[in-house]
């Protein structure tokens, strides 16, 4: 066969470019909404229902359903790419038609229930995408003669704990303090709270789940299989299908709860009472959370100087005696006197822990189910967990770092009590015995300009790398549900397996290879996917 000429490769590309010239243009958000909307009108036969729930970029709503539940105010500029359609299903067929007609056209989805995932995966993408939001799929049916609960995934922490309240003066359920955090993510990437070293993660009390999976399919946790039912038990759902539900087991809580604030500064021997708590708040009662807020704030015994003020916050399920009594005998540094305690019932604890202003205030049970839509600031987390104590050497340095960054402050999270005895594989989530605590960076500002913004992002980065010697090592563990974009980023190129590794490593340790295997059985081609979650190999 002859050598191609010169003249024929230069016809040739002549061809393509011709050819190219004359492609069709790419879709429109219009068009894309056109045969969408058709599809989906086929699939769930009801076109009248579906005006009211599929938005266009044209829609009048449209805007104010996408800000609705937008929480990071950094996750929502104008350059921002917005999702070509939103769809806020009312009920389990809508979402099955969703998945159907996504996969059809080929345009990725993104799934929201509530909107708290601190790198905004669920609404944000820099491909083309479409928004299935699940705020309308809220209903929570309790059975306190079975001691369970269904849950939706688009229902609120909030609305979760009033609807038990309602039912019970007794029962509870353990998960995040936020009320407006939906259930679908909470759940699906760990879910944890005030009462986990009692009764563990929000995970470890789910006993079923029902799940939309690539071929949009409704299934429970008998035809999902077991393996499917582990993964999205804290490995993210929205890497394997759409959660719709959990079952939870209700957890019994005492009448009469304590919650309790002490703080202290540096000059009130705010070190003493770190190292203490290091050794107590993994170790005590487990019946017994204490929370610790490490902050930069200003001095007000030394003029102008800046100091750290550390904040023990607490709920423990009994009554203020027995607590003081204990803290008395196992955390004298902290100076606990029944003065600084509230007993209340479970459910004030609750709004205690959620707005402790509106709490002395008197607020009422119903202000749980207060979703504070379109309400967000700008932020940056980060997360490590501690596996042996920082020296007092250590916090010193730690406190001059704080002070020289200015507003990034942890939060520290104590493990032990029922997070130590699950086996580390019994989920997704890993971190279980031989952790003492987990830390948060947190830093929330309210300045629009990107000045402010990288100033701040780079403030938790520098924090982040000061760490590195007092946290985890190989890996540097994170929590899922604390998403963070600087791990594994513009290692190996996004989406790719090995960036996949990277941060899945991370946030799942030696749990990570069975996730990949569990996604390549139900969702080999990755439709099902945002930019951390669990990849598929080439």
């Amino acid at each position: 066969m002859a050598e191609p000429t010169c003249l024929s490769i230069t016809l040739f590309v002549l061809l393509i470019t011709i050819s190219a010239s004359f492609a069709a243009p790419p879709p429109t958000s219009q068009s894309v909404y056109d045969t969408f909307l058709l599809c989906l009108t086929k699939q769930t036969k009801s076109p009248t229902q579906l005006n009211d729930i599929v938005f266009s970029q044209t829609n009048p709503s449209f805007s104010s359903v996408l800000q609705n539940y937008i929480r990071n105010s950094r996750l929502n500029t104008t350059s921002t790419l917005k999702p070509l359609i939103i769809v806020t299903p009312l009920k389990k067929s809508h979402v099955q038609g969703v998945v159907i007609c996504a996969k059809s056209i080929g345009i990725q989805i993104k799934i929201r229930s509530g909107g708290h995932d601190y790198e905004g995966l669920s609404y944000i993408s820099d491909k083309p995408f479409i928004i299935l939001d699940l705020f309308n799929l809220n209903n929570v049916s309790v059975d306190i003669e079975k001691q369970t609960a269904v849950i939706q995934a688009g229902a609120t922490l909030g609305e979760v704990y009033y609807r038990i309240w309602e039912k019970s003066k007794v029962h509870g359920f353990p998960a995040g303090v936020c009320p407006t955090v939906g259930v679908g993510g909470h759940i699906s990437g760990a879910g944890y709270g005030n009462m986990v070293r009692k009764y563990g993660l929000s995970v470890d009390n789910v006993i079923d789940a029902q799940v939309v999976d690539v071929k949009g399919i409704l299934l429970d946790r008998k035809s999902m299989g077991e393996d499917l039912f582990w993964a999205i038990r804290g490995g993210g759902g929205a890497s394997f299908g759409v959660v719709l539900s959990y079952t939870i087991k209700l957890v019994p809580v005492p009448e009469t709860v304590t919650v309790f604030r002490v703080m202290k500064t540096l000059e009130e021997n705010a070190t003493d009472l770190v190292v203490e708590w290091q050794k107590v708040a993994p170790t005590t009662d487990d019946r017994l959370f204490m929370r610790l807020l490490l902050q930069p704030v200003t001095s007000t015994t030394v003029e102008g100087n800046k100091t750290v003020r550390a904040s023990v916050v607490a709920l423990f399920l009994g009554g203020a005696d027995e607590v003081v009594s204990l803290m008395g005998k196992e955390f004298p540094t902290l100076g606990l006197k029944k003065e600084n305690c509230n007993e209340t019932s479970w459910i004030g604890s609750v709004l205690w822990w959620s707005d402790n202003d509106a709490f002395n205030n008197g607020a009422k049970p119903k202000t749980l189910l207060d979703r504070k839509l379109n309400s967000a600031r700008f932020g940056k987390r980060k997360s490590d967990y501690v596996q042996k104590p920082i020296s007092r050497d250590g916090l010193e340095g730690i406190w001059k770092k704080l002070i020289e960054q200015g507003k990034v402050g942890f939060v520290f999270n104590p493990y032990g009590g029922k997070m130590a005895q699950i086996a580390s594989d019994a989920t997704p989530f890993p971190h279980r015995a031989g952790n003492l605590f987990k830390m948060q960076y947190s830093v929330t500002w309210d300045d629009p300009s990107e000045a402010a913004t990288q100033n701040f992002l780079t403030q938790a980065r520098k924090l982040y790398s000061y760490m590195t010697p007092f946290v985890s090592q190989n890996p540097r563990s994170a929590y899922l549900n604390y998403r963070d974009l600087d791990i594994g980023i513009n290692h190996f190129g996004a989406n790719s397996f090995e960036e996949g590794q990277v941060y899945g490593t991370k946030y799942f340790n030696n749990n990570f290879d069975r996730l990949v295997k569990i996604k390549a059985a139900v969702d080999p081609e990755n439709f099902f996917r945002n930019e951390q979650s669990i990849p598929v190999k080439a």
